[in-house]
């Protein structure tokens, strides 16, 4: 964003509300939404779907652990074939999450200006977790669902973790005082409390294609509160979730003030990118010489880019495969 930077942009706070056993989170992207943007010259409908998964990405993640990291992917048959975000936890407390994003489309196909959300077509909504090294990682997937990257989120929660949860999500290009355009989204995210044996209503669920909602999870006091909770939510106007003039915690008082919200201390985000030489040089140690002749441009080089940031790298392609590694152990022996 040009000009100062306000105190709650590029934040996620979290919150609970005791009375109704439901916790939730506040996100604001401002310059982290603008630099995941800048890498790439994507068409308006890419762009708004970009924005909003980097969005959910900023508010499912501020869960993980220090150091975990949270991967969110929507793989369609449509124009939009890949939208990609990876969400990494703070090294240490009071140090930024790191975010990045990445779209991938059919430039032929796509409708660069209709309705998003159709362009994905047929697919999944994937959500990964990544806990270091020597860990298994977490992946649960369910189909794309409702009409919104958001509403296929609550999707997965509902059918792969069996927690009722509500997103509403505002992005958009705002006009600074000089004339100048910003891209600005925000949102907040409801999740009821974890229950140690959710009762699941029915046989199937009442989702798009039997998938389970909310309503399937939930039942008595809970719904109701649920409900309720839900139906205050709905009153928040557009400027209240992107505009730089409400405070996380104003909204918060000014949405769910009879509910005595709960409120914890923010995480900073910034835009960030895991990729370098090394871990490029790693992915490329699995061919032989022969392979990397096919991967060698005319200029003698090989090289790589990265998807997420940009970064441009270049290789003699006699240091790289496995074969100059078991050379390079040689001359050391």
């Amino acid at each position: 964003m040009t000009g100062s930077k306000i105190a709650w942009d590029d934040t996620v706070l979290p919150f609970q509300l005791d009375r109704a056993d439901i916790r939730g989170r506040v996100a604001r992207l401002d310059g982290v939404l603008d630099q995941v943007l800048a890498q790439h010259d994507y068409p308006p409908a890419i762009e708004a779907l970009v924005a909003e998964m980097a969005l959910l990405t900023a508010l499912i993640g501020e869960s993980i652990k220090l150091r975990w990291k949270l991967s969110l992917q929507v793989r369609g048959s449509g124009a939009a074939r890949l939208i990609a975000t990876d969400y990494y936890g703070p090294g240490e407390n009071g140090e930024p999450a790191r975010i990045r994003a990445y779209a991938s489309y059919d430039e032929e196909r796509l409708d660069p200006n209709g309705d998003a959300f159709p362009q994905i077509g047929n697919g999944y909504f994937a959500v990964l977790i990544d806990q270091g090294e020597g860990m298994v990682p977490y992946q649960g997937i369910t189909p794309i669902a409702g009409d919104s990257l958001a509403n296929c989120a609550e999707t997965y929660f509902a059918q792969s973790e069996q927690l009722p949860t509500r997103f509403e999500l505002k992005h958009g290009r705002s006009t600074l005082a000089k004339g100048s355009e910003s891209w600005r989204a925000g949102g907040v995210m409801l999740q009821h409390m974890p229950k140690a044996s959710p009762q699941v209503t029915g046989e199937g669920g009442t989702g798009e294609e039997g998938v389970l909602a909310a309503a399937d999870v939930l039942s008595g006091d809970a719904a109701e509160n649920w409900n309720r909770v839900n139906i205050l939510l709905d009153s928040v106007e557009v400027l209240e979730l992107i505009g730089p003039s409400v405070a996380p915690t104003n909204l918060l008082v000014r949405l769910f003030h009879e509910e005595e919200p709960r409120i914890f201390d923010a995480q900073k985000l910034s835009f960030g990118c895991s990729c370098s030489e090394d871990k490029v040089r790693q992915s490329l140690s699995i061919y032989s010489a022969r392979e990397l002749v096919h991967m060698t441009r005319d200029d003698g080089t090989i090289t790589a880019d990265c998807q997420f940031c940009g970064s441009h790298y270049s290789f003699d392609p006699a240091t790289l495969g496995f074969q100059a590694k078991e050379e390079m152990a040689g001359d050391k022996g």
